[in-house]
């Protein structure tokens, strides 16, 4: 399987494309390297430096290697820069990930993992670890953004 990791420069990102390439994947990173490292990527893997919401890019990407699946791991996740700047976070992480899905409906892709946070709960009422069937109340853009495109992946995958 061919899998498309956005973000995978990233820290959590990077690691996931060490633990595909482990289970023998053929794994392509596309990160726009804003917050991540080109040394990140392990050299087994293919790395794209464009940015998530080029559609034509995605497009010919996962045309030209063959992508099975995505996870998709890029965005913004500073919580207080959020709160100064939201429509980049609305930008960075809602409507890019729209066109992100958009490019995977449209070219076959029915495998699509997305990285949440646990920002999209907001301050729970209870410590402890959050359910995951836990009241959604985000209270800054990050978490706003974020619930947006879970709510986005949803009806893409029921529609």
């Amino acid at each position: 399987m061919s899998v498309l990791v956005t973000g995978g420069a990233g820290y959590i990102g990077s690691h996931m494309v060490w633990e595909l390439l482990d289970q023998g994947e053929q794994v392509v990173v596309i990160d726009n390297l804003s917050t991540g490292f080109d040394w990140a990527v392990p050299k087994r893997a293919k790395l794209v430096v464009g940015d998530v919401g080029d559609k034509d890019l995605v497009r010919d990407l996962i045309a030209k290697e063959e992508v099975d699946a995505i996870i998709h791991f890029a965005g913004s996740v500073v919580v207080p820069e959020s709160m100064d700047n939201p429509l980049k976070y609305y930008e960075n992480n809602t409507a890019k990930s729209r066109d992100l899905l958009e490019v995977a409906v449209n070219s076959g892709i029915d495998k699509f993992i997305f990285s949440s946070t646990a920002a999209v709960y907001g301050a729970p009422l209870t410590s402890g670890p959050i359910r995951e069937d836990a009241i959604l109340n985000p209270m800054s853009p990050y978490g706003s953004s974020k619930l947006m495109s879970e709510i986005m992946v949803r009806d893409v995958a029921q529609a």
